[in-house]
C-alpha cells in the first residue's frame, strides 16, 4: 500500500460565523473582507452571520452594502440594542452548521489566526483564542475588578482560565444550545460558557493570539458589568457546581463557632448564643450545598 492510500484526509469543517453588530461603522466593512479573505484559501465550508443589534450609527447601511458584495451574507436586526449576549443567541438560533465561530467587529481580535482555532477544532469541543498582551490595553480602573473575577472563576470551577472572557472562539453548537437558558443578553456571554463547558466535560484547548487595540469606543460599563459579571458567576457555580460555594461558606461559619468556642472555654467568655447560632448557620449551608449538589448529579 503506497503512503497516498494510506494518507487519511481531514474532513470538511462545516462553520458557522457570527459577528454581533453595534456601532461599527468604521470597522465592519473590513472585518467582513477579512473573514472572507481567510475562507476564500480554506476548505471549510462557511456561512457569515451579522447581528445588528440596534446600531445608531451608520453600520445598517454599511451591512446593506456589504450584503451586496457578498451575497452568500446573512443579516438578522434587532431593532433595539439587547446586548452581546442576545446578538450571539439570535445569531446561534438561525446558525446552519454545528461548529460556531465568534469574533468581535471592532477588529480586536487576528482573523488571519482563524486557520489555528479551525485546525485545532476538530480535535475539541471547543478552541479559545487566549489573548496575549490584553492587559496592557485595560484602562486601570478597570484592572482590580478583572483580576478578582478571574480568580474567583478560577476558584470556584477549580480549573486554571487563561481567558474567561476571550470572544474569539470556536465551540460546538450543542453546548449552547443545551444550556441557553443559562446564558445572559450582556457580555457575560463568553465567561458563562467557558464556565459551563468546564463543568460538563467538554474539552477545550487555548491558542495565544494577539490582541489589538479596538476601532471606535467601548461598549462595556466597568462598574454595571462588573457586578453583573460577579452575580453571573456565582450563579453559574451554582447551578453546575453548587458545592464549591456551599463548603466554603459552611467551613467559614464552623471556623466562627469553633473560635468562640475556644475563647469561652480559654477565656470564660459568655459566647454561648453566637457559638450556637455559627454552628447552625454552618450545618445548614452543608445540608444545603449536599441537597444543591444531589440535585444536580440527579438531572445530570
Amino acid at each position: 500500500m503506497n503512503q497516498s492510500s494510506e494518507a487519511v484526509e481531514k474532513p470538511i469543517l462545516e462553520i458557522s460565523v457570527i459577528i454581533p453588530v453595534y456601532n461599527e461603522q468604521d470597522s465592519i466593512l473590513s472585518t467582513i473582507e477579512a473573514v472572507n479573505k481567510v475562507f476564500s484559501s480554506s476548505t471549510s465550508t462557511f456561512e457569515l452571520i451579522l447581528v445588528n443589534d440596534g446600531s445608531t450609527d451608520n453600520s445598517s447601511e454599511i451591512l446593506k452594502e456589504a450584503q451586496r458584495l457578498y451575497p452568500h451574507l446573512s443579516i438578522f436586526q434587532h431593532e433595539e440594542n439587547l446586548g452581546y449576549g442576545a446578538a450571539l443567541k439570535t445569531g446561534i438560533a438561525q446558525s446552519s452548521y454545528d461548529r460556531i465561530l465568534i469574533l468581535d467587529a471592532d477588529q480586536t481580535y487576528p482573523i488571519h489566526e482563524i486557520p489555528k482555532l479551525l485546525e485545532c477544532s476538530q480535535e475539541s469541543d471547543m478552541v479559545v483564542g487566549s489573548r496575549e498582551g490584553s492587559e496592557a490595553r485595560i484602562p486601570p480602573i478597570r484592572k482590580p475588578a478583572k483580576v478578582i473575577l478571574a480568580w474567583l472563576a478560577e476558584f470556584l470551577s477549580n480549573r486554571h482560565i487563561p481567558d474567561l472572557n476571550s470572544g474569539f472562539r470556536i465551540f460546538k453548537k450543542e453546548i449552547a444550545r443545551n444550556w441557553i437558558h443559562m446564558f445572559p443578553d450582556g457580555f457575560s456571554f463568553t465567561s458563562t460558557l467557558t464556565i459551563i463547558a468546564l463543568h460538563k466535560g467538554y474539552s477545550i484547548n487555548y491558542i495565544p493570539i494577539g490582541y489589538f487595540k479596538r476601532q471606535g469606543r467601548s461598549k462595556i460599563k466597568p462598574f454595571r458589568d462588573t457586578l453583573n459579571f460577579l452575580q453571573l458567576i456565582i450563579r453559574t457555580i451554582l447551578y453546575v457546581n453548587p458545592l464549591r460555594i456551599f463548603i466554603p461558606a459552611s467551613l467559614f461559619f464552623f471556623a466562627i463557632s469553633l473560635t468562640l468556642f475556644f475563647i469561652r472555654v480559654t477565656f470564660s467568655r459568655s459566647f454561648m448564643v453566637t457559638i450556637i447560632i455559627t454552628f447552625v448557620c454552618g450545618f445548614e449551608l452543608l445540608v444545603l450545598g449536599m441537597l444543591a449538589d444531589l440535585i444536580d448529579k440527579r438531572l445530570r
